[in-house]
């Protein structure tokens, strides 16, 4: 389905998807994101903080208002309305900056979707979520919601003796504007620094012991069904393969072949030499573990993000299956492909989440594979 920055929160939450990081001091910005959403970008996060230098700050501000400019009049100009720009957001440094941009945008910041919130944490927190409601809650009628991500990578979140006073009283803080908080973001790199530890590409942060750990706790606090969060995962952070690996590749070739033919051995190649293999892998197991979207550093990083997301048939027809039947006249049956049981209670809140899903990524046909929406031609760089 289509959707912008006006779509109800519970699918924007979702459509948040591979999200693209850009310095907010490149100058091509606005041209990168009008190139890149024909070609799959659906959320670009202009960055004000660790990607750009602290002498850069007010000049980067600047860039920000002028790339939005540049945006709203290709906008304006754009016929074909259900070609609409990507979800725009902006990261910003601290509360006092939040408060300066809001005000220096004016009525550009309702091309926005919202802003991301570094450093996350109670003692910054309240300030950030109430300059976001005080702007809402002040918003002109037909004006869309702005909304907040807060990046989790602080010290008390992934220090073990301080994580779980430091997420409940994150979480408690959250439930406060709970409709205004879009994801829950993974800061896993800020955390593997406060260890000296950077993943190499042969591996994912799920190998990573501390990270691991402290993932796990997030998502338990997090993802419960009752509170009703998106978790968006880490960025990967390779583009290119510059080393000798050490470990197998991790794409088999047989879907390759089967959907491209003598093409597809070259074309896994292509994205085992550009790292894209461990990038899929983490996805599968961000997935598993109930996260939905990630963050990303490299255009050649978006279609194989979304297209994981894409929920497979088999998927599809069991979720709708325990929904259509959750009834009360059954309480086990067996699945349409006869490989399983599906059991209504235990696994409703499961397809609800997967039927969510597919409402912005879509289903996948009975005989395609993921690989099939992978493009063949090399990766796009801007």
């Amino acid at each position: 389905m289509s959707f912008d920055h006006t779509t109800n929160k519970e699918l924007l939450a979702y459509a948040v998807g591979a999200a693209l990081y850009m310095p907010a001091t490149r100058a091509s910005v606005a041209e990168d994101i009008i190139k890149l959403k024909n070609a799959g970008l659906v959320t670009v996060i202009i960055d004000l903080e660790d990607a750009i230098g602290d002498d850069q700050v007010d000049n980067a501000e600047e860039s920000i208002i002028q790339h939005l400019i540049y945006l709203a009049a290709y906008a304006e100009n754009e016929l074909d309305s259900s070609n609409s720009l990507p979800l725009l957001f902006i990261r910003v440094r601290n509360p006092d900056q939040l408060r300066q941009m809001i005000f220096r945008l004016g009525s550009l910041v309702t091309m926005l979707t919202g802003f991301v919130f570094p450093k996350f944490s109670v003692d910054n927190g309240i300030q950030y979520f109430e300059t976001l409601a005080e702007y809402n809650n002040t918003r002109g009628y037909n004006d869309p919601v702005l909304y907040g991500m807060p990046i989790l990578e602080t010290a008390p979140i992934i220090y073990r003796e301080s994580r779980v006073d430091s997420l409940l009283s994150i979480r408690d803080l959250l439930r406060n504007y709970r409709e205004l908080v879009l994801n829950v973001r993974i800061g896993a790199t800020d955390f593997s620094s406060l260890f000296g530890l950077r993943r190499s590409p042969d591996v994912s942060i799920y190998d990573l012991t501390p990270i691991r750990d402290c993932i796990s706790d997030i998502i338990n606090v997090f993802g419960r069904v009752e509170e009703g969060y998106v978790i968006s995962g880490p960025v990967w952070e390779y583009f290119a393969n510059k080393g000798h690996r050490v470990l197998r590749p991790q794409l088999r070739q047989t879907p390759f072949e089967d959907t491209y033919g003598k093409n597809g051995r070259d074309m896994r190649n292509s994205y085992i030499s550009s790292s894209v293999d461990g990038l899929i892998r983490e996805v599968i197991l961000d997935k598993e573990n109930g996260i939905v979207g990630k963050t990303i550093i490299h255009p050649s990083h978006l279609r194989p993000v979304q297209a994981m997301y894409t929920v497979m048939h088999e998927e599809y027809v069991d979720a709708l299956s325990i929904v259509e039947s959750n009834d009360g006249s059954l309480g086990v049956f067996k699945s349409q492909y006869f490989n399983k049981m599906n059991e209504i209670k235990p696994h409703l809140n499961w397809a609800r989440r997967i039927l969510l899903r597919s409402q912005i990524y879509g289903v996948l046909h009975e005989q395609q594979h993921f690989v099939g929406l992978l493009p063949e031609n090399e990766f796009t760089h801007v």
